[in-house]
């Protein structure tokens, strides 16, 4: 395990699906056509266009010409989607959270392709076989709402207090990448699938039910509707602007410290895409270190590149959030090749 000492990043939405989307089958006309095509994660886009995609979409259209077309869901939504596209590829560029895009890789979604910057990327933020590499990076998280839960939960056990009965909901694992990350945090905080899924079982007696969207859960904690739901620190951050009741905790086991692990935007160009060069200006173009620079202060996250160090007001907020949480690293690979036994397995505990 490491100590947090750097910032990171995330993001929010709901699907969104672009007007005048079109297949082109990597046609030369498609190939000329000054369109790219991007599937997404939830969080980065801003529910009123203030969010990192907003500007950098903004800035990247006004700089080539190339307009960008926005798919969004989530995580494990938008790699079934290109998943049922593969014999028409609709997607030139997929974003979105682990352990889905080690899934697009191993499924043959993703093209190798290693933007401008990557160089700069942490090795264990992108593929070693140079299929994907993070562009925002970001954590694993809790949120509650701070008028009625002045002092945040600090441990799992606690939120089977029956205060929390209809009052607790996380996203679906399996489906949401966030709602896949409860899994894998508990496996680890529990030390393993067994004692994991137990607790889970006793959860369910508090939990509202499935959600298949996380960013959808903030605006109920910050209501009132629901007091804990899961979520990731850049998108509840970003969310916390306009939503003054959330605020972000991380559970821990009993009365051990705090854990979390990174859970970073990442982005691959997708095999046979209709407008694969565009797809490779965008890529490059979000690692530039402009953008770099603007996923703290404007999406309320942390650079991908090491060389990018914020010093905005959002960046200092966000490394004393995350000081004293201990930063754990998944084995990616295995849960890659495991997950639908850890989904059915949570599926069985729960009853869902």
């Amino acid at each position: 395990m490491r100590t947090y000492v750097k910032p990171i990043a995330a993001v929010t939405g709901s699907l969104v699906l672009a007007a005048g989307l079109t297949a082109c089958g990597g046609s030369t006309a498609a190939a000329d056509e000054k369109i790219v095509t991007v599937y997404s994660a939830d969080g980065l886009k801003g529910e009123a266009g203030e969010g990192w995609y907003d500007k950098v979409f903004a800035d990247f259209e006004k700089k080539t010409g190339i307009k960008v077309e926005y798919v969004e869901g989530g995580s494990g939504e938008m790699v079934q989607r290109a998943l049922r596209e593969k014999s028409n590829t609709q997607a030139d560029v997929i974003v979105t959270l682990p352990p889905f895009i080690q899934q697009a890789g191993s499924k043959g979604l993703l093209q190798k392709y290693t933007p401008q910057g990557a160089d700069q990327v942490g090795g264990g933020d992108k593929a070693s076989d140079g299929t994907w590499t993070s562009v925002v990076n970001n954590y694993f998280g809790f949120i509650h709402n701070k008028k009625e839960l002045p002092a945040a939960p600090t441990s799992w056990e606690e939120l089977l207090d029956g205060r929390f009965k209809n009052k607790l909901q996380y996203s679906t694992p399996g489906v949401a990448g966030d709602g896949t990350a409860v899994l894998i945090k508990a496996m680890h905080d529990f030390g393993g699938q067994e004692p994991a899924m137990e607790y889970l079982k006793k959860l369910q007696a508090n939990n509202v039910g499935p959600s298949s969207s996380t960013s959808k859960l903030a605006p109920k904690v910050d209501k009132g509707e629901l007091l804990v739901a899961n979520g990731d620190v850049q998108m509840n951050f970003a969310q916390s602007k306009s939503m003054p009741n959330l605020g972000i905790w991380f559970p821990a086991k009993g009365d051990g410290r705090p854990t979390t692990f990174a859970l970073p935007y990442a982005a691959g160009l997708v095999d046979k895409a209709p407008h694969t060069e565009n797809g490779r200006k965008l890529l490059d173009f979000m690692l530039t270190e402009g953008a770099q620079r603007e996923v703290s202060a404007v999406g309320g996250g942390f650079p991908a590149r090491k060389d990018v160090k914020a010093t905005d007001a959002n960046a200092i907020e966000l490394a004393r959030l995350m000081e004293g949480v201990e930063v754990f690293e998944p084995d990616w690979a295995d849960i890659d090749k495991n997950l639908k036994t850890y989904v059915d397995a949570w599926k069985s505990a729960t009853g869902s």
